[in-house]
């Protein structure tokens, strides 16, 4: 039992990984197509060549991404992004951003996925933003970076010890170059939502809070989803 236990993590660990490496390549691939193969004049790219080293892509896989977004060689794909709205359980505004090469795919699955929600219009509800993930060095005053970096606001990151910054959409790329001059590591740079009404946690019963992170998860696993943005909050 043991060592069918051993297994299935590894086959877990090894699954996981895998569709980490799929979202990171297809965002190469989407970085490229959009601002060109070299991530020192291309800063989406830039940034998307950073995490998939962190998350320790071979060097032939993240080289070979990058061709194919370029339209580099005969293998060049063309991924298009396509955005999906409504409802998670209890009322909870959701965006999700699919990266697909067939939409005629990505559709049917996305309705599949929000079949315990409902698909409806809520982009009235998020604001359209910068997000800069960043880790503070060395005792840096995140607000004071914030300030001095032309940020338009900050919260807590999702990981203990990141701030997200939120930035005016023309003004990301030049607070993710400021931020570092003010003691702070930038691990991400990308656009998204942010929910004007975030729905709170703690409104919700212990039941209701696990369908709605059930719910989310099952978005999180589809190969075509990149990132799902939900009006909640602690």
């Amino acid at each position: 039992m043991g060592a069918q236990w051993k297994a299935k993590g590894k086959a877990l660990v090894a699954d996981a990984k895998g569709k980490l490496f799929g979202k990171l390549v297809k965002e190469i691939m989407v970085a490229a197509r959009l601002g060109g193969g070299d991530p020192a004049a291309n800063s989406r790219l830039r940034m998307a060549v950073e995490a998939a080293r962190k998350a320790s892509m071979p060097k032939d896989t993240l080289d070979r991404a990058i061709k194919k977004g370029a339209g580099v060689g005969a293998d060049a794909v063309n991924y298009s992004s396509v955005l999906f709205e409504g409802y998670a359980p209890h009322r909870v505004p959701v965006m999700v951003e699919c990266l697909t090469d067939n939409p005629n795919r990505t559709a049917p699955n996305m309705r599949v996925c929000f079949r315990k929600g409902q698909m409806s219009a809520v982009a009235w509800d998020f604001d359209h933003v910068g997000m800069i993930e960043g880790e503070p060095e060395n005792g840096a005053d995140v607000e004071m970076a914030a300030i001095e970096a032309g940020a338009q606001d900050f919260e807590p990151g999702d990981e203990e010890g990141v701030t997200l910054f939120i930035t005016e959409i023309a003004d990301l790329d030049a607070v993710s170059k400021a931020l570092p001059a003010q003691g702070i590591k930038v691990l991400s740079v990308k656009l998204g939502y942010k929910a004007k009404n975030p729905v709170s946690m703690s409104s919700l019963s212990a039941e209701q809070q696990e369908e709605v992170q059930d719910f989310l998860a099952g978005l999180e696993n589809d190969d075509d989803v990149q990132h799902v943005y939900a009006g909640l909050v602690d």
